[in-house]
């Protein structure tokens, strides 16, 4: 455990070598860790577990998921059980089912969350807005989480290659004064590749700003605005993809991802340069309003009540397949099929 300086904040930060996997193991010996849904994150996290000597089992109702942990090696009746037996079964029940789903069966779940116990999750979303969630966990329970910054087949892949998706953690309620302990171990567990300290509603505000933003909402606006000026100015499909996405995914992300954008603005053209700089800052002040205005609205809550009505309509998942299909059928991303197709790797 450390106290490293990032631009003047102190921040407190866990690595693999402080908080080796022999502690870990030694601190979750005797521990029955459940993992309950097998969706997003479920399939990295318990499989990481199981492949670093941990006792875990999986809770996921019947339906092609449930063959799908079936197919990764889970065993009905002796590691893979339904939501509530492996609730009842588990000392650490890891909460890793939708947002949707934690409100649908967190009364199946709460009845056995007895003294003692450790309730998981791995983003802030139910405890944060516990007022509009009714999530509100027994006392005698700890209550941690640990999240990692990526997907679930991130944080498999990556442990499969002995590498690791950095996580924040945070500890909400430490009733039994094993909450650190158990929260860091199985951060190292799940196979982070260092853990940083936060809080449970930070972690919520910041990942649905992050989701609605840069990582998805906002890069989503972005290339598609791009793409439809190239288009309309007489650009082709593949020239107008390959400036606005490709481009930006297969060479300049790797260096800015390595070595931080300075360095690749240091090594692009002196006419890149120029402009980049230039244009950066019309950017920067177009763009920021925008997002002080998405910040408020997750910080009050009202992201998190438009996320909880949609999913509690009957019809939404034929919404958002319809919204996806539009997306997906796009000139913009069926070009991408193509582009795709042509890539060296693929010959």
């Amino acid at each position: 455990m450390a106290k490293l300086n990032f631009g003047g904040v102190e921040e407190l930060v866990v690595t693999r070598n402080e908080f080796p996997l022999e502690k870990a193991r030694e601190v979750l010996k005797g521990e029955t860790i459940a993992v309950l849904g097998y969706g997003v994150q479920g399939p990295g996290q318990s499989m990481n577990l199981r492949d670093n000597g941990f006792n875990v089992i999986v809770g996921q109702r019947q339906g092609k998921t449930y063959d799908k942990a079936v197919a990764d090696g889970w065993v009905p009746g002796e590691t893979l059980f339904s939501i509530e037996e492996a609730a009842k079964r588990g000392t650490i029940v890891m909460c890793l089912l939708s947002d949707a789903a934690v409100l649908e069966v967190w009364p199946v779940i709460k009845p056995h969350l007895t003294a003692g116990k450790a309730l998981y999750f791995s983003h802030g979303f139910a405890i944060a807005w516990a007022d509009r969630t009714g999530v509100v966990p027994p006392k005698d329970i700890d209550v941690i989480m640990v999240a990692p910054k990526g997907s679930g087949a991130s944080l498999r892949s990556m442990f499969l290659e002995n590498r690791g998706v950095n996580s924040s953690f945070a500890i909400e309620q430490d009733a039994t004064g094993k909450a650190w302990d158990r929260t860091v171990a199985l951060g190292i567990g799940i196979g982070s590749g260092y853990l940083f300290e936060t809080t449970f509603r930070r972690e919520a505000i910041s990942d649905l700003t992050g989701e609605r933003g840069s990582l998805m909402g906002a890069i989503q606006g972005l290339f598609l605005a791009q793409y439809e000026v190239l288009r309309e100015h007489g650009h082709t499909p593949s020239e107008a993809f390959n400036e606005t996405v490709e481009e930006l995914t297969q060479s300049l992300m790797p260096l800015f991802a390595a070595k931080g954008m300075d360095w690749m603005y240091a090594n692009c053209s002196t006419t890149a340069q120029r402009g980049a700089l230039d244009w950066m800052t019309p950017f920067h002040d177009a763009v920021k309003p925008v997002l002080e205005k998405l910040y408020t609205s997750v910080e009050n809550g009202t992201e998190a009540q438009i996320s909880i009505d949609s999913n509690s309509q009957p019809d939404y998942r034929e919404k958002l397949n319809e919204e996806l299909r539009q997306m997906r059928e796009s000139e913009l991303w069926q070009t991408g099929v193509t582009v795709r197709l042509l890539r060296p790797e693929n010959d």
